[in-house]
């Protein structure tokens, strides 16, 4: 979900306390229970980022969500959709026969749509062209034990280390995965780093420029940042699926820089806070 609205390019990115890291995936039957009274507990932002060391990712895997509403919400996940790009094919990447760049011909994907507990907001319905009954019709289950299934199978076939990329990622997409998985005590692989290429466009466009009104006034939803590299439209904008060809494309145009940008200062996954939690007590703020 690339909403300008949520585009802060804050990152949530702290260290995990003990007791809140993700375990071992449980036996299915576990996984898909459920608190019979859930609380949801609005988890504090940090203000400071601390990027940690991280190993060279080998993989790339492209990440947006589509989910019931914006962060003030709880939201839940109602559609994912990944792409999985070795680097290779991201440092040499494929050119069409007018020479303009082409999505990778070696490319895995993944798109599920799941049925959320809460309801949709009126906006978020609207934008996605998503809704609770509509789900419901296509006999679509929650985001539940094989749905993590199916991520980590999906994940475990590609060249670890495995970065994940989204934009707006760090306030949106990972907590909200980060909440989803921690919910079922289901984990990812353990060097699995992340890369939020808002904050990183802005962070080279700054270097580039050093810090000119020209460069700050820029757009950077992904809808603006693919309209002036391409001078096109995206394609099917606010579906899961088409927001992770764009980002794709995007990265694409910027890929050595992003490359190494993600070296340097891509963020573990161990460090990335659920967007809420869930509690068997009452809920207190802090």
């Amino acid at each position: 979900m690339t909403l300008e609205s949520r585009s802060t390019g804050r990152p949530s990115v702290t260290s995990v306390p003990e007791a809140m890291r993700p375990v071992t995936l449980a036996p299915r039957e576990a996984e898909l229970q459920m608190p019979a009274s859930p609380c949801y507990c609005r988890l504090p932002v940090p203000c400071n980022i601390a990027m940690a060391e991280a190993p060279r990712a080998e993989t790339f895997v492209f990440l947006d969500l589509e989910a019931t509403g914006l962060p003030e919400v709880d939201p839940e996940i109602a559609e994912l959709s990944l792409f999985a790009v070795h680097r290779s094919s991201l440092e040499g990447p494929s050119r069409t026969r007018s020479g303009g760049l082409a999505l990778p011909r070696v490319l895995d994907k993944l798109t599920l749509c799941m049925q959320p507990q809460r309801p949709f907001t009126a906006k978020a319905s609207e934008i996605t062209g998503l809704s609770s009954e509509g789900l419901a019709q296509c006999g679509k289950a929650g985001f539940d034990g094989a749905v993590v299934q199916t991520l980590q199978a999906f994940l475990s076939r590609q060249e670890g280390p495995i970065c994940l990329v989204a934009h707006n990622g760090f306030d949106y997409d990972f907590p909200l995965l980060r909440t989803e998985l921690q919910r079922l005590g289901a984990h990812l692989p353990p060097d699995t780093v992340c890369l939020d290429t808002l904050p990183a466009l802005r962070g080279l466009d700054r270097a580039h420029s050093h810090g000119t009104r020209s460069q700050s006034c820029k757009g950077y939803s992904l809808g603006s940042l693919f309209r002036r590299y391409f001078q096109a439209e995206p394609c099917a904008a606010h579906s899961a699926e088409g927001d992770v060809h764009t980002l794709l494309m995007v990265f694409l145009h910027r890929a050595p820089e992003l490359l190494a940008w993600a070296d340097e200062q891509a963020c573990s996954w161990a460090h990335i806070e659920p967007m809420y939690a869930l509690s068997d007590g009452p809920c207190l703020e802090g």
